[in-house]
């Protein structure tokens, strides 16, 4: 599904973010990355959605060569991945369906099939009679499980979480990674870029460590491994 190969990342002010990275993560997987700030996981998960490149070595996701492709193709790329940011990134003058049926819209899908497509997932992330909301009249979990909507309605293949929980108390955190699991449950591989010891400690998923932009550990049935 993912595959990275003797990838390097130096980014023109002379920083060497990825340093010689080698990875395979399969269909299905849910993976957590972890490591210290500045280790170069961020630039990790960005090679994945093609906003970086690398500089050298080959990136493929679901059999398709990011490294190599045209940037023509990458809107089409993007349709099979879903990506979940840590700040939710809404659009404020939409309302919570909106921001769900945009996804949609942008691809010119059946308006039809939009409202039937967006009110199931809305029913997923328990946000179904929430559908006029605007983002300010939600709690940050809610406004973080419209973002997972968005991020869902495709039915992606593969869906990035770039710090879910990071703006959200325990209790909310534990609800959001409750809808991940189930996203994941119905074949969706996840790769979560995360700081929350006690979820990755409780999940035990597969935990990628990355430090020094090199895999310092890879193990199936991980644990956090850093001090929060």
């Amino acid at each position: 599904m993912i595959e990275m190969r003797d990838i390097w990342k130096t980014y023109p002010n002379g920083v060497m973010a990825i340093n010689g990275m080698n990875l395979s993560v399969d269909k299905g997987e849910f993976v957590y990355v972890v490591g210290p700030s500045g280790a170069g996981k961020s630039t990790f998960i960005k090679l994945i959605y093609r906003e970086e490149k690398p500089t050298k070595g080959k990136v493929y996701v679901d059999k398709k060569d990011l490294s190599s492709m045209k940037e023509k193709h990458v809107p089409y790329l993007r349709r099979s991945i879903g990506v979940v940011f840590q700040d939710f990134k809404l659009l404020p003058s939409l309302s919570v369906f909106e921001n769900v049926s945009f996804a949609l819209e942008v691809i010119e899908e059946d308006t039809a099939k939009i409202r039937q497509r967006v009110m199931r997932t809305l029913e997923t992330v328990q946000l179904k009679n929430k559908a006029r909301f605007k983002p300010h009249e939600l709690s940050g979990g809610e406004q973080q499980r419209v973002a997972i909507a968005r991020a869902i309605v495709n039915n992606p293949s593969v869906l990035i979480a770039d710090e879910p929980t990071g703006n959200l108390d325990p209790e909310t955190s534990w609800e959001i990674m409750n809808i991940l699991e189930e996203v994941n449950a119905h074949g969706t591989t996840i790769v979560m870029a995360t700081h929350n010891r006690e979820i990755v400690n409780t999940m035990r998923k597969r935990v990628i460590a990355i430090d020094g932009g090199r895999i310092a550990r890879d193990e199936i049935r991980g644990d956090y491994g850093y001090e929060s």
